[in-house]
């Protein structure tokens, strides 16, 4: 080959090179999106539960690091938020709030939003349709808020705030909404493929009971035509009548299956299940694996109610 022809034969290569950058350029150009990991500093976002970090790392990917203000293991009625907590929120582009009445948020929101003005805040029950709070199988308007706060264990709900969430990261980075809209997608269709088997297997059993410490699912419940059944009342270790209702009610409907929460006390509960021959089972409704943790509920449900009247 001639000196001529291997100049010739470079720039051939050269324009090729030139019209590949040009086109991933404007294809990010124009669809108003980033290629993730590109070198830019990650987002900082604080949400106050675990299962929303799921949800936003779903939706995020690697462009945000998600910091939650509530640790696993802690109490969202009672926890308070410790000095390293706050300066991550001090250093947040945005907060993703549960936004519907969760205690943490009543007590601390407007602390946090004096830490750091510049935060953009995410309401992500925005669109929920909330239902009264639940102690037994009464309603109890006499308490602080008269709406349950445990919005996200409804799969259809969680998909709400997936929603929202998604709104959220692209305000704050709309440069990487195309990536986001498309990791939604992916997420959203895990959702309702939970939310199809859900309703498959609880298909029949409306009106059955669930036993339960603290009422955390009376979403869940609402959603499926259960009836949520609560060992604590009001906040309150229930005393000896209360117990003992509850216990003639689990032997009447054949409850086999008691759904406690690593937050609170297991000793009534396993009382219980002494008396009336039944399983309790640790669910934390603040779990950040929130699918993996809905379908173990639904499988203690199927195993629960595969052993009545034994």
């Amino acid at each position: 080959m001639t000196a001529k022809m291997i100049r010739h034969r470079l720039k051939e290569i050269l324009g090729l090179v030139i019209i590949t950058v040009l086109s991933v350029t404007a294809m990010y150009l124009f669809t108003g999106t980033e290629p993730p990991g590109g070198g830019d500093e990650k987002l900082v976002v604080v949400a106050t539960i675990m299962p929303q970090k799921e949800f936003i790392e779903a939706v995020a990917g690697e462009r945000a690091e998600v910091t939650v203000l509530v640790p696993p293991g802690a109490d969202p009625h009672t926890y308070e938020p410790d000095p390293g907590t706050l300066k991550r929120v001090s250093e947040a582009d945005a907060y993703f709030i549960v936004g519907s009445g969760i205690e943490f948020e009543t007590q601390y929101l407007d602390r946090l939003r004096s830490i750091n003005p510049d935060m953009l805040i995410v309401n992500t029950s925005r669109g929920i349709r909330f239902i009264p709070t639940q102690g037994g199988d009464e309603h109890h308007e006499d308490i602080e808020s008269p709406y349950d706060p445990h919005v996200w264990t409804s799969p259809r709900n969680a998909m709400i705030m997936v929603r929202n969430t998604l709104e959220g990261l692209e305000r704050i980075d709309p440069q990487g909404s195309r990536y986001y809209q498309d990791n939604a997608n992916l997420y959203l269709e895990r959702l309702r493929e939970l939310d199809t088997k859900m309703k498959k297997t609880l298909e029949g059993r409306e009106g059955e009971a669930i036993l339960v410490y603290h009422p955390a699912w009376g979403y869940l419940c609402s959603e499926y035509g259960l009836r949520q059944v609560a060992i604590e009342r009001e906040g309150k270790e229930p005393g000896p009548g209360t117990l003992s209702d509850i216990i003639g009610k689990a032997r009447r409907t054949g409850i086999k299956v008691i759904f406690v929460s690593p937050q609170f006390s297991r000793k009534n509960a396993e009382m219980i299940a002494d008396e009336i021959g039944a399983e309790v089972v640790v669910v934390d409704p603040l779990n950040q694996n929130y699918i993996e943790n809905m379908e173990k509920i639904l499988r203690a449900l199927e195993n629960g109610w595969s052993h009545q009247g034994d």
